[in-house]
């Protein structure tokens, strides 16, 4: 089962791509145990994509700013595919997945495919198989990955940690323009983008752009400081959209020139590694038959007050060590 999947995403069958993004999802130990011996035959075959993590304050229109810069890389002949991460219900475990509704003319398109993949438990809108679906498309022959992650917050460094260049799309607003930006993805950012630059919005979009500039002066003070760019562009009319995607390859060959890419990727590997030990222990945990035994009453305690998350914890991890 796993050679036909290797072979199936190797000549890019769309459906055995499906299939083995299904796969690596899955928290099934079986499955994941299939998802390892897979993921290592395909390893080979991935690490020359360009990777791009975008985030954005909400009403910036990342999914339609990606369906437009998508289809405009596809005209240039390359092959697109986006993780787009939505927000899961905590309660349900339930998933939007609304971005491929607003990606309508990327996701009917042969060269790119859209993966809407829900978040879960994780915090910062990543999902635990991401960096698994990345490896897993561009062994299929995707040349750009496209990260859609679900907001902006602290949180996103998530997916920081995992590509090349991370674009942080805005807007201009009415009021304080970085009154909804946080400092933190500020200084995650490497590209900043501000959309919507059309018609009466324009010259508010200019106008935002030369506000965040000032801002990153201040923030990353220093004549020999590398700063991100700040652009505008429009996803409705195209304009900029060149300027941007420009700005991304920019950014990735300065780090290729500098030795950092190389650099990034293997601190990306060891963070991953962590990152999987962390899972598995988490899920090992709430496995445990001596975990499950108590959990339920110590849950209980806790909504109660009866018991503190600190004290609760502590039994929890009582019960798994014996």
């Amino acid at each position: 089962m796993t050679d036909e999947l290797f072979d199936g995403v190797r000549a890019g069958s769309r459906t055995h791509i499906a299939r083995a993004i299904t796969l690596v999802e899955s928290t099934r130990p079986d499955h994941r145990e299939r998802a390892r011996a897979l993921l290592t035959e395909l390893t080979a075959y991935t690490g020359s994509a360009v990777r791009v993590g975008i985030s954005g304050v909400p009403g910036a229109g990342k999914s339609t700013f990606i369906n437009a810069m998508g289809t405009r890389l596809i005209d240039a002949g390359h092959k697109v595919a986006v993780v787009a991460v939505d927000p899961s219900s905590r309660r349900t475990g339930g998933s939007i997945l609304g971005d491929r509704t607003r990606m309508g003319e990327l996701s009917a398109s042969d060269q790119a495919f859209v993966r809407p993949s829900p978040s879960g438990r994780h915090l910062g809108g990543v999902a635990r198989a991401t960096r698994e679906s990345m490896l897993v498309l561009e062994a299929a022959g995707f040349d750009v990955v496209i990260v859609e992650t679900v907001g902006v917050g602290q949180n996103e460094i998530a997916v920081s940690e995992m590509v090349d260049t991370f674009l942080l799309l805005t807007l201009a607003r009415a009021g304080d323009q970085l009154q909804g930006i946080k400092r933190g993805i500020l200084e995650l950012a490497d590209v900043i983008a501000v959309n919507k630059a059309d018609g009466d919005g324009e010259m508010a979009a200019k106008g935002a752009a030369k506000d965040l500039t000032s801002a990153m002066r201040l923030m990353l003070p220093g004549a020999d400081v590398r700063r991100p760019q700040v652009l505008t562009c429009s996803s409705l009319t195209g304009t900029g959209l060149d300027d941007v995607w420009a700005a991304v390859l920019e950014h990735r060959a300065h780090l290729e020139s500098e030795g950092s890419l190389e650099v990034r990727r293997a601190q990306q590997q060891q963070d991953w590694m962590w990152a999987l030990i962390d899972a598995h222990l988490t899920d090992a945990v709430r496995a445990a038959p001596s975990v499950k035994e108590q959990r339920a009453a110590i849950e209980s305690a806790v909504r109660s007050g009866e018991l503190s998350a600190v004290d609760a914890a502590s039994r929890i991890l009582d019960a798994f060590g014996h």
